[in-house]
């Protein structure tokens, strides 16, 4: 029984979703991860992933997951999606984690008006789209849209990009005070990148910074980001289906948390092999170390605790897309809690799978070093803040207010 098949059995709702089609493209996925791993120590020199690796997952369609089917795309359930990317971490956390961001575009750009989804597929719809989302763009309201200008961190797989979505503010549109989060699309020619991506883990993302200097953004290529009415997502028109009627944060945040389930899950693997294979310097086998067993174990069960758990809350997610049904407040924050414990928990595994692999196993020539440091670079992205997500719920649960404009 292969690994697919024993998630498969784990996950009781599998059969709504794993159609032939997903079955097919998660195995692409676990095809393709030995190739990753072999170039994973390439890539993180390069500061990139390989553009062959880029054009094999568009090749075995995996981008296109979640794109409309009116648009070439699979229009699948997002467990399907990051059952890919888990695949994909298996083999490089890096791969995985620009599959997560980018793929995940494929589902909000058919939330913008037909002309946004239009100006981006309507001559090639494999083109991929970038991101970074955090509101720091200046617009200025002109004739027919928005003069734009900003600079932005942490942009991963930009440099496979033809098109980039990047986060602004906006005034409310019923005219109340204050302001709400926008995502503003815009071509590769009205951008540039900064590449400044010199950091700890997750080294072959990429993610660099980018700079928009005065550039023009039509009306029609802004959404606002949290609005999920059908006047706030217009491309529902088009693209009608359940898929398209999930809240962003409940599809995105899964996208920068689930690469490390798939990472952690590789990190097993190659211990496992060095275990039983190893023999320290004092003539002491690892798979007899009584440390090193726990800590197998230990990691295997978070896999499959927080997997249970991943699959578990998308079921009554889309469950809730289908039905119309809107999810509780306190329910939607127990998500968002558990969904940035992800990286936490598996970077507590890996911390005592590398203290098991001892002295020798900080040498970069052993994959579960450079995995460490990707899970932890992992931990810094925003929606991975544990303990505010945390916090958040527990104080909504005590009688306080939601502060979190994004749930």
């Amino acid at each position: 029984m292969d690994a697919l098949q024993k998630e498969l059995l784990m996950d009781a709702f599998a059969d709504d979703y794993m159609t032939p089609d997903a079955i097919e493209l998660v195995a692409r996925a676990r095809a393709l991860a030995p190739k990753l791993a072999e170039r994973a120590r390439d890539a993180e020199r390069q500061g990139m992933v390989p553009v062959e690796t880029v054009r094999e997952m568009q090749e075995a369609g995996l981008f296109r997951v979640l794109q409309p089917k009116r648009w070439g795309g699979y229009e699948l359930d997002p467990r399907v999606f990051y059952r890919v990317q888990m695949a994909l971490a298996e083999g490089c956390m890096s791969t995985a984690w620009i599959y997560g961001v980018i793929g995940v575009h494929n589902w909000q750009l058919p939330l913008f008006p037909d002309q946004a989804q239009q100006d981006v597929w309507g001559n090639k719809s494999a083109t991929l789209i970038a991101s970074t989302y955090m509101p720091t763009g200046k617009a200025e309201k002109v004739e027919g849209g928005y003069r734009f200008s900003g600079r932005w961190s942490f942009s991963s797989g930009v440099e496979h990009c033809e098109w980039i979505f990047l986060g602004g503010l906006l005034p409310k549109r019923d005219g109340s005070e204050g302001f709400e989060h926008t995502t503003f699309l815009l071509p590769k020619a009205d951008y540039r990148v900064e590449h400044n991506w010199d950091v700890l883990g997750l080294r072959a993302t990429g993610s660099h910074d980018i700079v928009v200097e005065n550039a023009f953004v039509p009306e029609h290529r802004t959404q606002r980001t949290n609005d999920h009415s059908d006047a706030g997502c217009p491309g529902r028109v088009g693209n009608p289906g359940w898929l398209y009627r999930i809240p962003f944060t409940q599809v995105f945040q899964r996208a920068v948390s689930s690469a490390c389930l798939g990472a952690l899950d590789g990190a097993i693997t190659e211990f496992r092999s060095r275990a039983a294979a190893h023999v320290g310097k004092h003539g002491a086998k690892t798979a007899e170390d009584v440390n090193a067993q726990q800590s197998v174990s230990e990691a295997m069960m978070t896999s499959d605790q927080l997997k249970l758990v991943l699959f578990r809350n998308y079921a009554r997610i889309v469950e809730c897309a289908r039905s119309g049904e809107r999810m509780p407040v306190e329910e939607r924050l127990m998500q968002r809690a558990q969904a940035a414990q992800v990286p936490k928990q598996c970077a507590a595994a890996l911390s005592e799978l590398m203290r098991a692999c001892a002295a020798s196993g900080t040498y970069k020539s052993n994959p579960i070093e450079r995995i460490f440091r990707d899970v932890h670079q992992a931990r810094g992205h925003i929606a991975n803040n544990t303990d505010t997500y945390a916090r958040i719920h527990g104080a909504v649960m005590l009688g306080l207010s939601n502060p979190d404009p994004f749930v």
